[in-house]
C-alpha cells in the first residue's frame, strides 16, 4: 500500500503524482481482503500551523494512512528542505476524481457536515450531487431518517465505500477517527469545503490560478474575512520550515 513517505514538521506525507494515489485509494477500495478502513487527510499550511501548537490534532494527522498536500506552500516547503512528498493533490480534485470513478463502479458515499452542517442547505447540496452523479447513492449522515435508521451505528446497516467528513479543519479529522470504527465504510477523507465547489455553492478559483499555485489567493478574495486568517499561515507557516532547515543543517 503506497503510505506517508516524508515528513515535514513532524507531519508525514504520501509521495507521488495524483494518478498514481488515485489507483492506490481505489486498489486499497476494492480489496475484499483489507479489513480495515482507509484514512486520508488533505492537510494545507494552516493545518501545520494548527498542530504545532494543538498536540492532539498534530497525533491525529500522524495516524493517516495517506496525508496529501493540499497547498502550494507545501510543496515549496518540501523542496526547501529537500524532501519529495510529490504533486499538490487538492481536497476539490481528489474528491471530483474519486466520485468519477464511484459514478462507475456504483458507489454508495457519505456525506457527513456539507454546508456546515445546516440541514436544509446539505440536503440540497447531495440533491445536486445526486443529478450530477446518478450512479452513486448519496446518503446525507445528518438527515434525520439516516441517524434514526442506522441508531445501532456498530451493526453497519448501511456500507459505504467512501464517507466524505466536511466539517473543516481539527473537526473533521477528529470525527473521523472517533467514527472509523463505528461506521462500516472502505475510505475515510476529510475534505472541508471541497463539495461547494463541486455542487455550485461556491465557485472554484479560475484553473490558471490553480495551476501557478494561487487558489489560496483566490479564496481570500471571495472570503475577506479568511483573509487574515490565510496570510497568517503563509507567514507563519514559512518561518517554521525555515527553522526546520536551519535545524537541519545543525
Amino acid at each position: 500500500m503506497f503510505l506517508n513517505s516524508a515528513t515535514i514538521l513532524d507531519i508525514p506525507f504520501s509521495g507521488g503524482c495524483q494518478e498514481e494515489v488515485l489507483n492506490k485509494i481505489l486498489d486499497f477500495e476494492a480489496d475484499s481482503k483489507q479489513k480495515k478502513s482507509l484514512i486520508i487527510f488533505t492537510p494545507n499550511p494552516e493545518f501545520l500551523v494548527e498542530a504545532q501548537n494543538n498536540p492532539n490534532f498534530k497525533e491525529i494527522l500522524q495516524k493517516g494512512d495517506i496525508n496529501l498536500p493540499d497547498g502550494v506552500g507545501l510543496v515549496l516547503a518540501a523542496k526547501i528542505l529537500g524532501i519529495q512528498i510529490g504533486q499538490r493533490f487538492s481536497g476539490a480534485d481528489l474528491v471530483e476524481k474519486l466520485l468519477s470513478k464511484g459514478n462507475e463502479k456504483k458507489w454508495t458515499v457519505g456525506i457527513v457536515a456539507a454546508r456546515r452542517g445546516v440541514v436544509h442547505e446539505s440536503r440540497r447540496l447531495v440533491e445536486i450531487l445526486q443529478a450530477k452523479y446518478p450512479n452513486i447513492k448519496f446518503v446525507n449522515l445528518d438527515d434525520q431518517k439516516f441517524q434514526i435508521s442506522n441508531s445501532c451505528l456498530p451493526a453497519g446497516r448501511v456500507k459505504f465505500q467512501i464517507i466524505l467528513a466536511c466539517q473543516g479543519m481539527v473537526k473533521q479529522e477528529k470525527w473521523i477517527m472517533e467514527n472509523k470504527d463505528r461506521i462500516k465504510a472502505r475510505v475515510f477523507v476529510g475534505i472541508g469545503g471541497s463539495l461547494d465547489f463541486l455542487s455550485g455553492f461556491a465557485k472554484r478559483a479560475p484553473r490558471i490560478m490553480r495551476v501557478i499555485g494561487l487558489e489560496w489567493l483566490w479564496r481570500g478574495l471571495q472570503r475577506p474575512k479568511h483573509f487574515k486568517r490565510i496570510w497568517k499561515a503563509v507567514f507563519v507557516f514559512g518561518w517554521l520550515v525555515i527553522k526546520e532547515k536551519l535545524n537541519y543543517k545543525l
